[in-house]
C-alpha cells in the first residue's frame, strides 16, 4: 500500500504502524518527532499501536535547536 509521509510517497506493507514506518524511512533518533496522520496529531505512546491505511498523509516534524 501507499502513504504519504511529508509529500513524498511510500510504499510499505499492510499492517504498518507508525513506529515501524519510522524504522523504515530511518530515521537517526525519535527524540523531538511529532507524527500526525491526516491532520490529527497521534500521540508518541500511540505510535506502536497506531495502523496505517492506504492513502493516508503522515507529516513528520523534527524540533531543531538553535538561536
Amino acid at each position: 500500500m501507499e502513504v504519504l509521509v511529508n509529500n513524498k510517497l511510500y510504499a510499505v506493507q499492510p499492517e504498518t504502524t507508525v513506529t515501524a514506518l519510522l524504522q523504515f524511512i530511518q530515521l537517526s533518533s525519535l527524540k523531538g518527532v511529532a507524527v500526525a496522520v491526516n491532520q490529527q496529531v497521534v500521540p508518541k505512546t500511540d505510535w506502536p499501536g497506531t495502523f496505517l491505511r492506504p492513502d493516508d498523509q503522515v507529516t513528520i516534524i523534527r524540533a531543531t535547536q538553535g538561536g
